[in-house]
């Protein structure tokens, strides 16, 4: 992909990029309190003019009267403005009304079909476009979508973490899962990374914590909903903070350098780097043996016409490294990650052991 450094296409870029505003252009009144306490501390004014829910019945924008409002107010306050675009039509009008910025929503980052005929309406144009991580953790199709305006010429490009859905509970609306964008950057490291706290967390309260996890992870800009009165907003209440605090939780971010530039502090990190690739190899050599002891346990229960899944067992292990793992302070969660993992390939390990056997057979028979 040809990608274009935020620098380069975004000329004001000082770290962190910011984009905050309403989760939805709601009335010409809302929209004007909402963003003047915000202008002086934003890149980008974002609000959603279409509003697409997940069941009918519900708020779903204004349309094309909300971007006559953003004009009238921009006429008046120059300002740059963002917003979500998921068919043709929304990016015709947003080139009629010199919308600044377009993001690509997670509904519309999954389906390959809206993506083609976005990046075709969209072919070789300047304006910059943000994709949204899809709303499972598919980092396959989250780079097939970069790679499609890619392709169409889109070169001001950047990715939005929002977090993945999971049916597991969690105090988030979307999990985080940090090192799918972290994969995601490690292979484009010129694409510009903005983490949306908003969507992830579905809370006001756990805003600037997971902004300031992103930036402590180095990424290039924060998008965070801001409204005049969440409480009584027409979508997503819970998660939007009030205009006037975005400042406050702004100067409270603490900004981390990109690299180690004092030569003592990069000695001492060498020697510690050194010691986690010693427990790193430490950690695989373990993992290695595992997996020999798998690969017998895999030909014992072969031999003796046993069932590769054992429930008991399965409930004995699952239970006692839990067990383990507080005794040795380490994340319960953390840990049954691990654990589901290493028994997903175990399973796979002992699987291909039958396989093998039953191979062997019938060559024997022929």
């Amino acid at each position: 992909m040809v990608i274009r450094e935020l620098k380069d296409w975004h000329k004001e870029y000082k770290r962190p990029l910011i984009i905050s505003g309403p989760c939805s252009v709601e009335t010409e009144k809302q929209l004007r309190e909402s963003v003047l306490p915000i202008l002086d501390k934003v890149d980008f004014v974002r609000g959603g003019i279409w509003k697409p829910r997940t069941r009918p019945g519900n708020f779903e924008g204004n349309g094309e009267k909300a971007l006559q409002w953003v004009a009238n107010m921009k006429r008046e306050t120059p300002f740059k403005f963002a917003m979500e675009v998921a068919t043709p039509e929304h990016v015709e009008l947003a080139m009629k009304y010199d919308v600044d910025l377009l993001w690509i929503g997670a509904r519309t980052t999954v389906n390959p079909f809206n993506v083609a005929e976005l990046a075709e309406a969209l072919q070789g144009a300047s304006i910059p476009v943000l994709v949204k991580n899809p709303i499972h953790a598919e980092l396959s199709l989250w780079k097939g979508a970069l790679e499609r305006f890619s392709k169409a010429g889109v070169e001001n490009l950047g990715a939005i973490h929002r977090g993945f859905h999971s049916y597991q509970k969690s105090k988030y609306r979307n999990i985080p899962l940090w090192q799918v964008p972290l994969d995601l950057k490690s292979e484009f490291p010129e694409l510009p990374l903005i983490c949306d706290p908003s969507h992830i967390a579905g809370q006001t309260e756990l805003v600037p914590d997971i902004a300031q996890r992103a930036l402590d992870l180095n990424y290039d800009g924060l998008m965070i909903e801001a409204h005049c009165q969440p409480q009584l907003a027409w979508s997503d209440a819970a998660q939007q903070i009030p205009s006037e605090e975005l400042g406050l939780l702004l100067d409270g971010l603490l900004l981390r350098d990109a690299a180690f530039t004092k030569e003592n502090i990069i000695s001492q990190l060498e020697i510690i780097r050194e010691q986690i690739d010693q427990a790193d190899r430490e950690i695989l050599e373990a993992i290695n043996l595992r997996m020999n002891l798998v690969e017998k346990i895999g030909e014992y229960k072969k031999e003796n016409n046993v069932a590769i899944f054992q429930l008991s067992r399965w409930k004995s292990i699952f239970n006692s490294r839990q067990e383990w793992a507080e005794q040795l302070n380490l994340d319960k969660d953390f840990v049954v990650d691990i654990l589901r993992l290493l028994h997903q390939q175990s399973v796979k390990t002992q699987t291909e052991v039958f396989n093998q056997k039953e191979e062997k057979n019938l060559s024997s028979n022929d």
